[in-house]
């Protein structure tokens, strides 16, 4: 009777499979056996995290959510703590630890828990759909979660997990970053202090429906200009006394920006403006209140945006030529440029395509198509970045849907399948591997 049960899972398996996956070892035959046993409660996760609403500033839920998938972690033998971040006005941060002593490489996965949808967004809820399913967090990133646990219990079922050295952080601020950073960062810097190599779990980039793979990331930082200048009856506008009032400074000031700021891979937008007789953003500047009169020369202009750069070196330099622009000022106005500092650069390396390629290998005995190297203006920033001059890494391990951060947001089910699949495969031949030479 057994002999009969497993001569019918192995055929079962085979003709899961194509045929260029038979290079694939024993034990990665059976991580993709677990993998597709497991897709309903991979699935069923899912659908208890995204019951818990955590939205950032949600510190009750994102807790909660860490709780949650702890219990994930410690039954796949991790380590788990809990790091507080009441300092940063944030939850904290989830850290797994798995000691295997194997010798290969050791990997920092890392993810988030919190999510853009705070308990007060409309969108709520769970829904399957054939192939789909629709909630918030499901792409970004609950999805990401899933797969990766996914990923660790295949190799747990297989025994590739118990050599493998991991280290997994999910911050819980990873949508709005806690202040100051070097504290609301410090747990994941010092987690790639001790790695070899980096694997994002955020989401799964497409391009004209095929998955892409990902080396790079943009930096994320927020510009603000401020302009205070003479005000007074619009008859004397341009005059050697009443100057030219604070909008066409902000006028002249963003144009400017827009001819001579023109880089590749560098984008800057302006996200919000304001102006008149007086102005003021609201406390989150997501808003604000001007007034004025259009026989009155205006007194104030803001404006807020962003610069996003593929690396650090690019971000200071945009900076200073944006600094000297500012500095410019029409006659009877004072301009002042402010940067909030975001995430940095993960600028791409050759360590980083040689993981892909790696990551390609998987994917041929797998029988998938390889995927090409994702354009960084496709993908936003994230947490890998801040830790990119430590580590090579790859991003976009996790969930592929449509609509990420807003209402409606979906993940593909067929997709978090192969995900799992080269997660698994990828973390298991990394675990086999000696580490590469140091940078």
């Amino acid at each position: 009777m057994f002999s009969r049960l497993a001569f019918g899972l192995a055929c079962a398996l085979v003709f899961a499979l194509p045929a260029s996956a038979a290079s694939l070892s024993a034990a990665e035959r059976k991580m993709v056996t677990s993998i597709d046993a497991g897709q309903e409660a991979q699935l069923a996760l899912l659908e208890e995290l995204v019951a818990i609403n955590s939205g950032t500033m949600n510190l009750a839920g994102v807790e909660a959510v860490g709780r949650r998938v702890a219990r994930e972690f410690q039954d796949l033998g991790f380590e788990v703590r809990w790091s507080p971040m009441a300092e940063t006005g944030r939850a904290g941060h989830l850290i797994a630890v798995h000691r295997g002593g194997g010798g290969g490489r050791r990997m920092l996965l890392i993810g988030h828990l919190d999510t853009v949808f705070e308990p007060d967004s409309p969108f709520k809820g769970y829904v399957r759909s054939g192939d789909t399913v629709v909630g918030p967090g499901v792409n970004d990133m609950k999805g990401g979660i899933v797969i990766m646990i996914g990923a660790l219990r295949a190799m747990k079922a297989a025994g590739t997990l118990k050599g493998a050295d991991i280290t997994v952080v999910l911050t819980g601020d990873e949508e709005r970053v806690g202040r100051p950073v070097e504290i609301a960062r410090r747990d994941l810097i010092a987690a790639a202090r001790e790695s070899d190599v980096a694997l994002d779990f955020e989401g799964l980039a497409r391009e004209n429906g095929a998955d892409m793979g990902s080396i790079a990331r943009r930096s994320s930082n927020t510009w603000t200009v401020r302009i205070k200048a003479k005000s007074g009856h619009s008859s004397g506008v341009f005059s050697e006394s009443a100057g030219y009032g604070a909008i066409y400074e902000l006028a002249r000031i963003l144009d400017t920006f827009r001819e001579q700021l023109r880089e590749p891979n560098a984008t800057y937008s302006v996200g919000l403006v304001l102006g008149g007789a007086d102005a003021a953003f609201n406390r989150d500047s997501t808003g604000g209140k001007a007034s004025g009169k259009g026989n009155i020369i205006p007194g104030e202009a803001l404006a807020i945006g962003d610069l996003r750069t593929l690396s650090n070196d690019q971000t200071d330099r945009l900076k200073a030529r944006m600094e000297a622009i500012v500095a410019d000022s029409l006659p009877g106005a004072k301009a002042t440029l402010e940067f909030t500092e975001g995430y940095p650069a993960m600028p791409p390396t050759e360590g980083a395509r040689r993981l892909l390629g790696e990551l390609n290998l998987v994917n041929r005995d797998l029988g998938y198509p390889v995927m090409r190297e994702l354009d960084p203006l496709r993908r936003g920033a994230g947490d890998i970045a801040f830790v990119s001059h430590l580590v090579d890494g790859l991003v976009g391990l996790g969930a592929a849907g449509e609509g990420a951060h807003a209402p409606g947001e979906t993940m593909d089910i067929p997709a978090m399948q192969r995900q799992t699949r080269r997660a698994a495969l990828l973390m298991s031949r990394l675990a086999a591997a000696q580490a590469a030479p140091s940078r």
